[in-house]
């Protein structure tokens, strides 16, 4: 008969135990603690409800069963979330954070105020695939219905924004400086809902903060009774029947030095809300966190609810996410260069 020596008996148990122990040490990790969302935007908004939506249920999915819970981290159009997360929250997965990708997008265009290096930041998933339109409050008193009405305008509309890079700013200032929209923009809100109820007021007369799942929650009985109109949508090669007759933004490009700006512009808002980790999680945490992910996407429980609320879950894996980063930080700088001043010049 054989022999096999204690050692080789020895790696082989290590070897066959290696995938449990990893598992288990995350679960030991996670239980009875508290995993935190930091959402860069105000409550009651699309980024919000996702989160909140996503932590009712992510929990199951993760070992060891944390209690998630969000917190809300405005600032600067959600920077202040991706600064925090970058270089004040504690690097072993217990704080996550969602914020705009066109934030995410800020260190290719060199400024100074994002304190981060987004191929560094340990991505989890997008929580949405969406598209984007922008939207008036009632014509904004000009019946404008298509981005050529905008365009035409006698009075300049007011854009509200929370400031910074943030969409709000950036896809607004697209239009003006590239194809003469008539409109300002003016900081200083928290988030779509406080702007919504400013162009309630007469304060703002428009937003660019609607995606197709914002426009379906947050903001449905606005566009159904025609109050909210929408004139313009952002999808390359695609439109949204739910938009209606809305401009696609791209029919009125000329060049393909604008469709390559209006690429970095726009396409990155398909990463609609990413969800980040710090860098410097331990690897096993990260896998297992991407798991919970995508798994809960496909969990009825949570299907069932999102279905109540007029909204669904479409992730993209956290590796696809790098893969889209990855290929957006390698557009050539003149590109760039002008997509920054065209997103930038008030």
């Amino acid at each position: 008969m054989s022999r096999i020596s204690f050692p080789l008996l020895a790696a082989a148990a290590l070897a066959l135990g290696a995938a449990p122990a990893s598992a288990d040490a995350v679960a030991d990790f996670y239980k009875g603690k508290n995993l935190s969302i930091w959402v860069g935007y105000g409550t009651g908004g699309g980024y919000d409800t996702t989160a909140r939506l996503v932590s009712r249920h992510i929990g199951r999915h993760i070992p060891g069963n944390p209690t998630v819970v969000v917190q809300n981290v405005t600032g600067a159009g959600s920077l202040l979330a991706a600064n925090n997360l970058y270089n004040v929250a504690p690097k072993d997965g217990s704080v996550l954070g969602v914020f705009s990708s066109t934030v995410a997008m800020m260190p290719l265009y060199r400024d100074v105020n994002a304190k981060f290096d987004t191929l560094k930041f340990n991505w989890i998933g997008n929580l949405h695939r969406d598209t984007l339109a922008c939207g008036v409050w009632k014509g904004a008193g000009q019946n404008i219905r298509t981005l050529e009405d905008l365009i035409a305008a006698k009075q300049t509309v007011v854009f509200g924004s929370d400031g910074g890079d943030a969409p709000l700013t950036r896809w607004p200032l697209f239009m003006k400086n590239v194809l003469g929209a008539n409109l300002k923009v003016v900081a200083g809100y928290k988030g779509t809902r406080e702007i919504n109820l400013a162009m309630q007021s007469g304060e703002a007369g428009g937003s660019c903060g609607m995606f197709e799942s914002t426009v379906r929650t947050a903001y449905a009985n606005d566009y159904k009774n025609g109050d909210l109109v929408l004139f313009v949508q952002t999808g390359f090669n695609r439109n949204v029947e739910y938009f209606g007759k809305a401009t696609n933004i791209y029919s009125l490009l000329k060049t393909d030095e604008e469709i390559q700006m209006a690429k970095l512009v726009f396409g990155v808002s398909e990463l609609t809300r990413p969800l980040a980790a710090p860098p410097g999680v331990p690897a096993d945490r990260v896998a297992a966190l991407r798991k919970a992910l995508m798994d809960m996407a496909k969990d009825p429980v949570q299907i069932e609810e999102a279905r109540k609320i007029g909204t669904e879950l479409s992730p993209m894996s956290g590796e696809e996410i790098l893969a889209e980063f990855e290929t957006l930080f390698k557009t050539p700088w003149p590109v760039v260069e002008k997509s920054s001043w065209a997103t930038s010049k008030p």
